[in-house]
């Protein structure tokens, strides 16, 4: 009988977390700062109120929905997730998200915009928190009133060096309520493309003019508009609440007010207006007690405390603005004229080609019809159909072959006698290095498998069907178009392996060089200038390219600084250079950026070489009369080869696949033609509507190039030195 309960006791207790846990309620969010600790104080409230535990998840925003995806299904996500309403059609399509309705107060309690934010198919799908957009924000330091129209403020006389208005004219979001004051729309209310037509266009035109005559920034970020507004150099800027806690301590007055009117057209600059919400999972609408946290988060009290501890926009009207708070009453008269992003899945397909269109037409390398039209058929590429499902039979039958040729081969090895002796003198080796087979089979070998598998299927997340090779043909056949246009696997396919070659050239020359200068005994401080040209390898890639990006700004960057000291210094007249404006030059700058990173490596290895190359065999040539070009070319290099051909083939392998500089340095400008093959697969994995299938084929073709290129050197040797 003891026995017995103590094996219940031993159940129990390992029972018990899970029981804990089943009773607990899972809340997701992507908050940070101020607005994380107003969540805290609201689920605590909630917590001592019920008696129920809430477990507080913050997920990095970029991943948001990848994580929702991956664990909703599975029932281990969460039961309440707060995230922005233009995600809502993504996640009604791949069943992530419950009917909010029941946790929803009266609808008088919110405002119109957001209640239609989260309203589909008639019903309601998150619980509205709070509403956020872009707006005008005015130095007053600079100007005393707010021009009535948008070309006022354009035509404003202010200091040298100081611009009218500051606002992310390159990027889609940026140019949303210039284009809503036209009358046009990003998407159409058929989903189509609504970024074509005269109103478009003429947008496009009407701020290529706003550049061109230097009341904008050129090539403007979110970073240069804020460290524009901030430093005075701008008397408004168009930007959202993110801007307001980086001005703090600025020495000039400052306020908000709602964007201005287009005088050419008469009506105002609407901003898309983002929703936060809370949502249900299906998990979580099934359960009351995670109704009940909905409907504490969207609470009269909750959102009072938002309001007051974090400075976010209540979508409530029975919460009223605080009197202390201007800067929140003008982000509410602006949140009443703007109109809610639409939630439509294919609102993700309209921003990488928008984007495009609108670079093009700012730096003046396509009219605004031409480059709309282009955008219109890049949209349609991403959004066309996936192949048609085929029957897995063949590849079935392939497989089962193959696997009965292996299961034949081993059961013939297993019959014979020295192959069993052979296989038990080695079973000491196999111990030795099984726990290694196994971390390698599980990092390396199944995700290969893995990819190469998903690379047979197409369709959204989770609705995956079997294509066989009809994603690789659709990649080889550039899906119908011109072989060699922009994006074609062909054309990316060239630019990567030139992007490899010069880079490889580059370093190895770099490299080598350095290596036999500072191989010198009698170089003074060798060991302070082995450290020194180390460091840029040492430097993690990421925060190199965004340096090295910055650096080559056309109006602030380190380059064009250069540019203007020259020009002062001797008189010259050279013109600031828009890098990433031609293919030469953006190709370049990721060239310049990448061989900053990857020389020191081969610098290193050529230091390791030249260690190996006795002293005595240069004294030989030396003696017989080589000079040190000979010496380097007959005896040097010939010895330090064995050394170097390793080095340079992992060398090509990184720089293939190099994502990091080429995706942050120049973004793939202009116009996509700096992308490698890797950047590209990324793209299609995660802008152009997840086709993780079709990215997959791209992976798998890399894989298969590198191991052609690497092995091929190898193969041809052997065949010669078998001659």
């Amino acid at each position: 009988m003891g026995h017995v309960l103590g094996v219940l006791l031993v159940l129990l207790a390992g029972l018990a977390p899970a029981l804990a846990r089943a009773d607990e309620l899972r809340l997701w969010h992507a908050y940070r700062d101020a607005e994380a600790a107003a969540l805290v104080a609201i689920v605590e409230d909630f917590a001592a109120r019920t008696g129920h535990r809430v477990e507080l998840l913050a997920v990095a925003h970029e991943s948001f929905g990848s994580k929702l995806a991956a664990t909703i299904p599975r029932g281990q996500g969460p039961h309440v997730f707060i995230d922005s309403h233009e995600r809502l059609g993504d996640y009604r399509q791949r069943a992530l998200v419950g009917d909010a309705g029941p946790a929803l107060g009266p609808d008088a309690v919110y405002t119109a915009q957001s209640l239609a934010a989260v309203t589909q198919d008639g019903a309601r799908w998150g619980v509205p928190l709070s509403a956020k957009s872009v707006a005008l924000f005015v130095n007053t330091a600079l100007v005393d009133q707010v021009p009535p129209t948008l070309e006022d403020i354009a035509a404003l006389q202010l200091p040298p060096g100081v611009y009218p208005l500051a606002y992310e004219a390159q990027s889609a979001y940026g140019h949303m309520p210039l284009l809503a004051a036209f009358g046009g729309r990003m998407l159409a209310e058929d989903a189509s493309f609504g970024f074509v037509g005269p109103a478009a266009a003429r947008s496009l035109a009407f701020a290529k003019e706003l550049v061109d005559r230097g009341a904008v920034p050129r090539d403007a970020d979110g970073a240069l508009v804020s460290d524009l507004f901030r430093s005075g150099r701008a008397a408004f800027a168009i930007s959202g609440p993110w801007l307001v806690g980086q001005l703090a301590g600025v020495d000039f007055a400052w306020r908000v007010v709602p964007l201005p009117i287009v005088g050419e057209t008469g009506q105002p600059m609407r901003p898309p207006l983002t929703v936060e919400a809370a949502m249900l999972s299906p998990q979580g609408a099934a359960s009351p007690a995670a109704i009940d946290l909905a409907r504490a988060l969207g609470s009269a009290d909750a959102a009072a405390l938002r309001q007051r501890l974090a400075g976010t926009l209540s979508v409530r009207t029975d919460v009223p603005v605080p009197e202390d708070s201007p800067v929140l009453a003008g982000f509410r008269a602006q949140a009443e004229l703007a109109a809610p992003m639409s939630a439509d899945p294919a609102m993700r397909s309209t921003w990488e080609p928008a984007f495009r269109a609108i670079r093009k037409v700012l730096r003046g390398q396509a009219e605004p019809a031409d480059a709309l039209a282009e955008a219109a058929r890049r949209f349609a590429d991403v959004r066309r159909p996936p192949p048609a499902a085929a029957s897995p039979t063949p590849a079935l039958l392939v497989l089962g072959l193959g696997m009965l040729l292996v299961a034949f081969h081993l059961v013939r090895r297993a019959r014979d006698p020295e192959a069993r002796r052979a296989l038990r003198a080695s079973l000491p080796a196999y111990r030795y290095v099984a726990h290694s087979v196994v971390v390698v089979g599980l990092l390396v070998f199944i995700p290969l498998i893995v990819g190469a598998a998903t690379s047979l299927f197409a369709g959204r997340p989770g609705e995956g069907y079997y294509v066989g090779l009809a994603n690789f043909v659709e990649i080889l056949t550039a899906r119908g178009g011109p072989l060699l246009a922009t994006g074609s696997f062909w054309f990316v396919l060239l630019v990567t392996f030139l992007w490899t070659a010069v880079n490889v050239v580059l370093h190895l020359g770099i490299g080598l060089a350095l290596g036999l200068v500072l191989s010198r005994p009698t170089l003074r401080l060798r060991a302070l200038y082995r450290v020194l040209l180390i460091l840029p390898w040492a430097v993690p890639s990421y925060v190199t390219a965004l340096a090295w990006k910055g650096m080559f700004h056309q109006q602030y960057g380190a380059v064009t600084g250069l540019i203007y000291a020259i020009n002062d210094w001797f008189g010259a007249s050279i013109e600031p250079i828009a890098w990433f404006s031609r293919f030469a030059t953006a190709f370049a700058a990721n060239v310049a950026t990448n061989v900053w990173l990857g020389f020191p490596f081969m610098m290193v290895v050529t230091l390791g070489a030249l260690t190996a190359v006795p002293a005595d065999v240069l004294e030989a040539a030396e003696v017989d009369g080589a000079t040190r070009w000979q010496r380097l070319t007959r005896v040097t290099l010939p010895m330090i080869r064995p050394a170097l051909a390793p080095a340079v083939t992992l060398g090509a392998i990184w720089t293939f696949n190099m994502f990091n500089v080429v995706f942050l340095v120049s973004g793939g400008d202009p116009d996509g033609s700096t992308d490698i093959l890797v950047s590209e697969a990324y793209r299609w994995a995660f802008t152009r509507e997840a086709q993780y299938g079709y990215a997959a084929a791209y992976a798998v073709l890399i894989f298969l190039l590198l191991l052609v290129t690497t092995r091929l050197p190898a193969w041809l040797a052997r065949k010669g030195a078998g001659r």
